[in-house]
């Protein structure tokens, strides 16, 4: 009996280490210094507004015991952040939050980056582009907008946008093979920039999202004009004193048909670990369960659609699909050396 009462002994002993063995290999991670938060565009535009919002919010509810810190690689459109993420393999120190230049970028330069060299974290959002003229302009709608620039002659009404062979550009290329219409695009470093040459009638018209232009548009700035999405944004509360973001027609409605949808997520570096990737996964559940959340979404006017795991990357790996559609159709690809 002695003998049975030291074997099971023993043998607990043993399970029992080999549980404290399995809780340490798999414990939790959590980040053991400051997180590097790449945005991959410039200061002012969506991208960067909404990343220096999450790090508001990490802050405000002590959602992480290491500091967040936000920075803006905005150069070449993009790929310097991509290029300086996809270089820290294996680092979970650094998350990226990505808009469609993910696609676009690599598309258009052939800069040596494509999203899978990225691990894929949550689809946050996506975020709606509406078509805006300046307030003291006499146009109310896209129709009227369009047969104004097909009246001016090609190359004299002036379309502003973030960037060259990007997203502003690509639905600019759309609204021309659409209508006939022919525009001068100028490209600017970010959508605040492209609200800002708005407002001072250096351009004509902008296809910026909503949180690039909202200030402008409750300051009686700029006026919208159409949505590019199917159906208009469920926002009723008013942003100015006569409309909310669901008082704007759909760009269909007003015989534009023209849609386009620009993912915001956040990525990590390849060649991290599962805990490592539930840890950011878990975050941004938190972040996003936060008022502060729900209130940029509606100020921002998103469609509030969120993916993670799998459905994320299938996702993902539509959208780079759909893009290489749009991006040939404009003739934005590089040239295949």
């Amino acid at each position: 009996m002695k003998a049975k009462t030291l074997f099971k002994k023993a043998a607990l002993a043993a399970a029992m280490g080999l549980a404290a063995l399995s809780s340490t290999v798999h414990a939790a991670w959590e980040p053991t210094k400051t997180v590097e938060f790449i945005v991959p565009a410039g200061t002012g535009g969506g991208a960067d507004q909404m990343a220096r919002a999450i790090q508001g919010i990490v802050v405000k509810h002590n959602l992480m015991k290491q500091p967040m810190v936000v920075i803006n690689k905005s150069g070449g459109s993009g790929a310097e952040g991509f290029l300086d993420v996809k270089g820290a393999k294996g680092e979970p120190h650094k998350i990226i939050i990505t808009l469609s230049n993910l696609f676009t970028t690599p598309m258009a330069t052939g800069v040596p980056f494509n999203w899978k060299d990225l691990t894929p974290v949550k689809m946050l959002a996506l975020d709606e582009f509406v078509l805006w003229v300046n307030a003291d302009t006499p146009y109310k709608t896209a129709k009227e907008y369009v047969d104004a620039v097909k009246k001016a002659g090609p190359n004299k009404m002036k379309m502003g946008g973030t960037g060259s062979k990007q997203e502003d550009q690509i639905i600019t290329a759309a609204i021309e093979k659409q209508t006939g219409a022919k525009f001068i695009y100028i490209p600017q470093k970010g959508g605040g920039a492209v609200a800002v040459q708005l407002v001072g009638k250096h351009i004509d018209s902008s296809v910026n999202n909503p949180s690039e232009a909202v200030a402008h548009w409750r300051g009686g700035k700029l006026r919208p004009l159409c949505v590019f999405d199917d159906q208009r944004m469920p926002y009723k509360e008013k942003m100015t004193d006569t409309m909310s973001w669901g008082d704007i027609p759909t760009c269909k409605e007003q015989g534009l048909d023209v849609t386009y949808l620009m993912l915001r997520g956040i990525f990590m570096p390849g060649g991290v670990s599962k805990d490592q990737v539930d840890y950011y996964v878990n975050l941004m559940r938190k972040v996003i369960a936060t008022p502060d959340w729900a209130a940029l979404m509606s100020k921002g006017a998103f469609n509030q659609s969120q993916l993670e795991g799998q459905d994320y990357f299938f996702w993902v790996t539509k959208a780079e699909r759909d893009h290489e559609y749009l991006m040939k159709g404009a003739g934005f690809l590089a040239e295949k050396k």
